[in-house]
């Protein structure tokens, strides 16, 4: 019966078939764009491929923000910076209405967007990085796929943003499972020795 099956076995529950899109871009607010621009520069390599720029629904270039973002919006900064593998992260400062930080900033339980996660091979390193450039460490480091040698870290940004580290690709990561032992408990990644 295709009922005892697990749910990515089952047939009668995959989408039909279609090429696979492309994730074209992430947008981000935060209460500072310079700094977020310049952090995200230094922290992860990031270029700046345009802006900042003013956005405002009187502004013939940006007119469409008033469809967009609705009638509160009046103005805000926006800057476009581009990763490694070209995927975008476009950083909004909202001016009118301001900035405000959220009370939580891992409501992971309200629906949405709640982190993005980028892939490093020595997160502990990237992890203290974050750190002294004036992030914060949410979580330890994790081994999370038993039997192999993956990792996980939450962080967070000087802005209140929260970023996932994977040691290996999403594809290297999720798909080949199921693995053996993948039902087994998780613990923290075990401490590797400092090479002198």
């Amino acid at each position: 019966m295709t009922e005892d099956k697990p749910a990515y076995l089952r047939t009668d529950l995959q989408p039909a078939l279609t090429t696979p899109r492309a994730l074209n871009h992430i947008g981000m607010t935060v209460p500072d764009i310079e700094a977020a621009i310049a952090w995200y520069g230094k922290l992860f390599g990031f270029r700046l491929i345009m802006g900042p720029r003013v956005l405002a629904p009187s502004a013939a270039a940006t007119e469409e923000t008033a469809h967009i973002l609705g009638p509160r919006f009046r103005k805000a900064l926006q800057a476009h910076l581009v990763t490694a593998n070209g995927i975008g992260l476009e950083l909004f400062q909202f001016i009118d209405p301001p900035t405000e930080a959220p009370a939580d900033t891992m409501e992971y339980w309200k629906r949405g967007f709640w982190h993005i996660c980028f892939t490093d091979p020595d997160i502990e390193a990237l992890a203290e990085r974050i750190v002294a450039e004036g992030g914060r460490k949410r979580t330890e480091v994790w081994a999370f796929i038993p039997g192999t040698d993956r990792k996980l870290c939450y962080c967070e940004d000087p802005f209140g943003n929260v970023i996932e580290l994977f040691s290996h690709s999403y594809e290297q990561t999720f798909a080949n499972w199921p693995l053996d032992g993948q039902t087994t408990e998780t613990g923290p990644a075990p401490q590797q020795e400092k090479q002198k």
